[in-house]
């Protein structure tokens, strides 16, 4: 088959490679233009550099514009393949091939359509995360599924080793969907809309701590946002701090959400929900970042007490 790549940075180069090494052709790459802003400048590795490295012409765009249709046209893919593409494309592009147009998609649809699906899967608490190859339709992330891979999310695991995981499930999957294309007899799978969940661009609000959470989530926000992520953090005597390591404390404590309050297993522990009974774990800060770059041991850092806030008081 010919095919047409559409993708960004490691998920869109490490779907092109998948390509090259199939036995179809890749006849034009399209990609967006380096950037250093927010999430485009993580996991920033090149499509074009890639593409041109194999002789594959290279289109560089923000958007699927009219200069970008035309091109496809030109290029008369059977299929166009996608991972990480940013901007909206349009049914005119999509819908051209005659194989339509393949996305993937780092969750298990219909669950964490939408962005950053695997570090809200995460923060969410659940058991699983995946790769789904699905046909590309009018809404996001809601078309029929042909090939989905499952990986379970093991205790203790980060944020970046999950993805890192995800990206391993690229090659299998892309071959298994075009394979069966090949075979004339795909098996495609509706989606069940009434089970869809969406979840929006992370900004920088999104990693600010909440200490009315339970100290479970709290241990698991903090692994979610590993490097080279944007990491938690809260405010301390008027400090921006990050905190890049926690646990569950063994005993439960009372007082105020957000204070610190003693020293235990390497850290310090700070009050969460119902702390006023003392009914629940603390989350016990173990390693911090201050704002000028330097990291602490948090039994150190936090000796004098006090309380984290949402903004410096």
């Amino acid at each position: 088959m010919r095919i047409v790549s559409f993708g960004f940075q490691t998920w869109g180069r490490k779907t092109l490679q998948a390509l090259i090494d199939s036995e179809h052709e890749v006849v034009l790459a399209v990609t967006h233009p380096a950037s250093e802003s927010s999430y485009k400048a993580i996991w920033n590795d090149s499509v074009e550099e890639l593409a041109r490295e194999h002789g594959i012409p290279v289109h560089l765009t923000e958007r699927a514009d009219a200069a970008t249709i035309d091109l496809v046209k030109r290029a008369e893919p059977d299929v166009i393949v996608v991972n990480s593409w940013y901007t909206w494309m349009p049914a005119e592009l999509y819908s051209l091939p005659p194989y339509g147009t393949l996305n993937l998609h780092d969750s298990l649809l219909p669950k964490f359509t939408g962005f950053s699906p695997v570090l809200w899967a995460l923060i969410s608490g659940v058991e699983e995360f995946g790769l789904t190859v699905h046909r590309m339709d009018e809404q996001l992330d809601t078309g029929d599924i042909l090939v989905q891979h499952r990986l379970p999310i093991p205790a203790g695991a980060t944020g970046t080793e999950l993805v890192l995981a995800g990206m391993e499930l690229i090659p299998g999957a892309v071959n298994e969907a075009l394979a069966a294309l090949v075979s004339g007899d795909p098996r495609w799978t509706p989606q069940n809309k009434a089970e869809r969940t969406y979840f929006h661009k992370r900004s920088d609000r999104d990693s600010r701590i909440d200490w009315s959470s339970d100290a479970v989530d709290l241990e698991r926000f903090v692994r979610a946002l590993s490097a080279p992520y944007p990491r938690a953090f809260s405010h301390y005597r008027g400090e921006r701090v990050e905190v890049l390591a926690a646990s569950i404390s063994e005993a439960s404590y009372g007082g105020t959400v957000g204070r610190v309050v003693v020293q235990e297993g390497g850290g310090v522990v700070v009050c969460g929900p119902n702390a006023l009974r003392g009914n629940n774990r603390g989350l016990v800060i173990t390693r911090v970042r201050t704002a000028d770059g330097v990291e602490r041991d948090g039994a150190e850092f936090f000796v004098r007490g006090g309380y984290l806030t949402d903004a410096p008081e």
